[in-house]
């Protein structure tokens, strides 16, 4: 997992996986992760680490497990990868998307 210093990633690098995964990767993700970051399979020494970490995990599968969840997160976050400063005059191509049938639920 990323540093606490790293700045914030994605949740499907929470979960290690590409953001084409399907329901049946992001499950698989989230169990193998689960197994090894769970506060009740580490070390006494790691305990809280270990808590933080599988909590930001089980967010992100919480969120991408849920298509209307994971449809309004990739929207979100397509548009924040996307947003650039203003940089004096410039015209943009308007792109129109529709994430309804941009996603393969």
């Amino acid at each position: 997992m990323a540093a606490a210093s790293a700045p914030s990633c994605s949740l499907y690098e929470v979960l290690g996986i590409s953001a084409n995964a399907d329901c049946r990767e992001i499950k698989a993700a989230y169990r193998r992760l689960a197994r090894t970051c769970h506060p009740d399979v580490v070390s006494m020494n790691r305990k809280e680490y270990s808590a933080t970490e599988f909590m930001k995990i089980h967010a992100a599968y919480s969120t991408l497990s849920d298509p209307d969840k994971r449809a309004s997160y990739d929207k979100d976050l397509h548009f924040s990868l996307n947003k650039r400063p203003f940089s004096g005059f410039s015209v943009h191509k308007k792109t129109c998307t529709n994430w309804e049938t941009d996603q393969c639920w």
